[in-house]
């Protein structure tokens, strides 16, 4: 069974930085892209980040330039470093691969921007 774990989120001040982590569990971490989506309330789930298996990035334009994903194959975790956060980042952040043709998900983790 495939598992993914997110952490890293919380309460940042306005301009501040944070660092998701999500672990994978039941897969071939190494072959698979993953990606950091992100929903906030009211809205819909949104891309922000992915990384495929040969370290090749892709961001949303949105956050270009103040993100940065980054994947550990020996320890199957993927990261995302957010810098310089908005007010508009706050949301619940996910972690996600696509296993044998169908998305797999974690809960979840919350990040709070007080401006």
């Amino acid at each position: 069974q495939v598992h993914l774990v997110e952490s890293g989120g919380g309460l940042v001040q306005d301009g501040g930085s944070l660092r998701l982590s999500c672990v994978a569990s039941g897969i071939n971490f190494r072959i698979h892209t993953m990606r950091w989506y992100r929903q906030a309330p009211g809205k819909e789930r949104e891309l922000v980040a992915a990384i495929d298996s040969g370290g090749a990035t892709n961001y949303a334009d949105v956050v270009a330039g103040r993100f940065t994903i980054s994947r550990d194959n020996k320890w199957n975790r993927v990261n995302l470093q957010m810098d310089s956060l908005k007010p508009e980042d706050a949301a619940v952040y996910y972690c996600s691969t696509n296993y044998r043709g169908s998305d797999v998900w974690g809960r979840g983790t919350q990040v709070t921007v007080a401006s």
